[in-house]
C-alpha cells in the first residue's frame, strides 16, 4: 500500500513540532506558576508602602507634637513590625487572589473581596503586636491592654472600631493598589507568552511548510528519473547501470540536501550537474548542457533543492514537442550583494513552457516564505526563443546553518 502524501512528510515535519513544543513548554510552566516572578514585584511594591506610611506617620506625629499633642501615631519601629508582620499575609493573600482568577465573575467578586478584607481587617492588630514588641503602649495601643474585654458593649463603643475600620479601609485600599499591579503584571505576562507562542508556532508552520515543499521535490524528480532509466534497460545495459549508480548518489544527495533549509551554492550545481548528466544519457544526440565553471561560482548558500525544479522543467517542457537540439543552460552571477540564478533552455516554436507546473509553483512559494520581498521569481519566454527562469535573492555569504555544515556529497 503506498503512503500518503501526510505519512511522506511527516519525518520531515517531526523537527519542527518538536522545535514547537520547545518553545511552548516554557510558557506553559510560566502560566501554571505565575506568582514566584511576581515576588520581586509585590516585595519592592511592599517596602514602598512600609516607608510611605512610616514617614507619613512621623511627619503627622511631628507637627502634632509642635501642638502639644502626644502619642496619636504609633513609632515609626512600631510601624515597621507592624509591616513585617502583614508582609506574609500580604503575599499570600495575593497569590490566593492570583489562584481565584476573575472567572466566573459572580463567584470571584466575593472570593477576591474575601481576601482583601481578610488581610486588611488584620492590619490593627498588627500595629498593636508592634507596639507591645517594642514597648510602646500609647493611644489606641493602651486602651487595648486596659479594657474589660468582657464589657463587649464597652468595646464596641469605644473609639478601637473606628480606629479599626479605618486601618481596614486604608489597607484595603492599599491592598486593591497592588492587586492592580500584580494582575496588570500578569496580564502583561501571559500577552507576551502568548506572542512568544503566536511566533513559535509561525516559524514551526514555515518550517513545516517549506519540509513539505522540499519533500515534494523527492517522488516527482524520482519518477521521471526511472523513467529515463527504463528507456535504457533494454537496449543498453551497461549504460542503464552506471544510471543506476548515478541514481543511487543522486538520491543520497536529494535525501542530504532535503534535510536542511539552506545548502552551498557549489553543492546545489553538482546536484544539478549530476541530474543533467543522467538526462544526458538518454538524450545524448537532442540534449546539450552548459554549466558554470567551478572557480566561477560564488561561495554563496541558497535553499537547498532550489535550481532542481527549474532544470527539471527545462529538461522535460523543452524537449516537449519537437524533436530539435536542445540546449540547457545554468548561470549564477553575484551582482553586488544579490545573488542571481539564471536556467534558460531553447523551447519549441510558438510553445509556452512551465507556466503552472509543480516545479515552478515550488520555487516560487519558496521564494516567498524564505525572503519574502526581498527575492523574485520569474519564467518567461525570451524573444530568442528562450525560456528563462530567474531567481534573484539576498547574497548569502553565511548559510544559516554554519560554516562546518558537511557537502552534500559526504558518504552518510
Amino acid at each position: 500500500m503506498s503512503a500518503s502524501p501526510l505519512e511522506r512528510i511527516a519525518p520531515a515535519l517531526a523537527v519542527p513540532l518538536e522545535r514547537v513544543r520547545a518553545a511552548v513548554a516554557p510558557a506553559a510552566s510560566a502560566t501554571h506558576g505565575p506568582f514566584r516572578p511576581l515576588l520581586a514585584l509585590l516585595t519592592a511594591f511592599w517596602i514602598y508602602v512600609a516607608l510611605s506610611n512610616i514617614l507619613y506617620a512621623n511627619s503627622m506625629q511631628t507637627s502634632l507634637s509642635s501642638m502639644k499633642v502626644e502619642h496619636v501615631f504609633a513609632p515609626w519601629d512600631a510601624r515597621l513590625v507592624q509591616h513585617l508582620l502583614l508582609y506574609p499575609l500580604f503575599m499570600f493573600s495575593m497569590w490566593s487572589s492570583l489562584r481565584t482568577g476573575w472567572q466566573p465573575l459572580l463567584r470571584a467578586i466575593p472570593l477576591q473581596l474575601l481576601c482583601a478584607l481578610a488581610f486588611s481587617v488584620l492590619a490593627s492588630p498588627a500595629l498593636v503586636v508592634g507596639e507591645i514588641t517594642m514597648g510602646h503602649m500609647h493611644g489606641h495601643g493602651s486602651q487595648f491592654e486596659e479594657k474589660n474585654w468582657s464589657d463587649l458593649h464597652t468595646f464596641l463603643t469605644g473609639p478601637e472600631i473606628p480606629i479599626w475600620v479605618a486601618s481596614a479601609t486604608g489597607f484595603m485600599v492599599t491592598y486593591g493598589f497592588g492587586l492592580a499591579l500584580i494582575t496588570g503584571f500578569a496580564f502583561y505576562q501571559r500577552l507576551r507568552d502568548s506572542q512568544l507562542r503566536s511566533a513559535a508556532l509561525e516559524r514551526a508552520l514555515t518550517q513545516a511548510h517549506l519540509a513539505a515543499l522540499r519533500m515534494q521535490l523527492s517522488p516527482h524528480t524520482l519518477f521521471n528519473l526511472l523513467h529515463t532509466i527504463r528507456g535504457q534497460i533494454t537496449w543498453d545495459p551497461p549504460a542503464a547501470q552506471a544510471m543506476v549508480v548515478q541514481l543511487g548518489d543522486l538520491l543520497r544527495r536529494l535525501l542530504s540536501a532535503g534535510e536542511r533549509e539552506f545548502s552551498r551554492l557549489t553543492d546545489e550545481l553538482q546536484f544539478v550537474s549530476l541530474y543533467l548528466e543522467l538526462q544526458q544519457r538518454r538524450f545524448a544526440d537532442r540534449l546539450s548542457i552548459s554549466m558554470p565553471p567551478r572557480d566561477d561560482v560564488a561561495r554563496a548558500w541558497v535553499p537547498s533543492l532550489i535550481l532542481q525544479p527549474l532544470v527539471e522543467n527545462a529538461v522535460v517542457h523543452g524537449l516537449a514537442g519537437h524533436d530539435a537540439p536542445v540546449s540547457i543552460r545554468v548561470e549564477a552571477e553575484m551582482r553586488g550583494e544579490r545573488l542571481i540564478l539564471r536556467v534558460s533552455n531553447n523551447v519549441a516554436p510558438g510553445k509556452t513552457a512551465g507556466l503552472a507546473g509543480i516545479g515552478l509553483t515550488n520555487v516560487r512559494e519558496r521564494i516567498e516564505v524564505q525572503f519574502g520581498a526581498a527575492a523574485s521569481f520569474s519564467a518567461t519566454a525570451a524573444s530568442d526563443g528562450l525560456w528563462v527562469a530567474e531567481i534573484q535573492m539576498p547574497l548569502l555569504r553565511d548559510g544559516p546553518a554554519g560554516p562546518d555544515v558537511p557537502p552534500a556529497n559526504t558518504p552518510a
